[in-house]
């Protein structure tokens, strides 16, 4: 049974943070049907009459990260009128804050996309990772934070962009068992350099989909079973001889795989 809920997610920003929000909780629950009313940038009375039109013609549940104040009550005020649950998203957050910090929050929307030091440096980060991705730019891999080395589809190009937009110049290599590696590779001082693995199934399975993707053949050497353990094999010889850490990426998803990586280098930073 599908259950239909209507979402109705306003800010005072871009929502990029209440919208991760909703999607977090709502990953929980199955069989919901939800449409989303995304309302950004409410900065006024008049702005937010005009939404409230819409959460009346389209009752559900209304989350929301507003700072002005009479805004913010004449939402709750309205939807109370409407029998409508509205749910200040972030106030847990900020009042644990204001304890803990002796402060009162700063009623200024959007301060968390401040054009910062760290803002450019994430920045830089996603520049140099697109620039050195799938083996380029092996001038400038000492430059990297992280370097990522595996066979092909082991999720290196989107577990470095995922780490580059956290803000770390992330590098990758394939790993070809026809053609070795650059010997600058082995004699890296700055970057953490992980090895990727995963299993020969999951491996072969994701090769396929990606040649009947192209329209290729589905059943080349590209896919052989045996193959392919001689390639994970041959990886792995190269990460042992090197003493690189592995990460087994065949149960985790990008992010998870990106944390775990994280977890790495700031073991290495210490």
């Amino acid at each position: 049974m599908t259950t239909r809920l209507h979402l109705h997610l306003l800010s005072d920003s871009t929502g990029e943070t209440l919208e991760n929000i909703a999607k977090a909780a709502l990953a929980q629950y199955d069989g919901v049907e939800t449409i989303k009313h995304f309302w950004p940038m409410i900065r006024s009375e008049a702005n937010l009459e005009r939404i409230l039109a819409e959460i009346a013609q389209n009752p559900g549940l209304v989350l929301f990260t507003l700072v002005n104040s009479d805004i913010r009550r004449t939402l709750e005020t309205r939807c109370r009128g409407l029998g409508l649950p509205a749910v200040a998203a972030l106030d847990p957050v900020t009042d644990a804050l204001s304890n803990m910090l002796g402060q009162t929050a700063k009623a200024r929307p959007g301060r968390q996309h401040i054009l910062d030091a760290a803002y450019f440096a994430r920045v830089d980060a996603i520049q140099f990772t697109i620039a050195h991705d799938d083996g380029i730019g092996a001038e400038d891999w000492e430059e990297a934070d992280i370097l990522l080395a595996g066979i092909s589809r082991t999720s290196k190009t989107p577990t470095s962009i995922y780490l580059a937009n956290r803000g770390y110049k992330t590098a990758n290599i394939p790993l070809v068992v026809e053609s070795p590696p650059p010997a600058s590779l082995f004699s890296l001082r700055n970057p953490l350099v992980v090895g990727l693995t995963t299993s020969v199934d999951r491996l072969v399975a994701v090769r396929r989909n990606r040649l009947l993707s192209l329209n290729q053949a589905p059943e080349t050497a590209y896919v052989d079973e045996d193959a392919v353990k001689r390639e994970i094999a041959f990886a792995r010889r190269i990460f042992a001889d090197n003493g690189w850490p592995v990460l087994d990426v065949t149960r985790r998803s990008i992010e998870e795989a990106a944390a775990a990586i994280i977890n790495l280098y700031n073991e290495r930073m210490k």
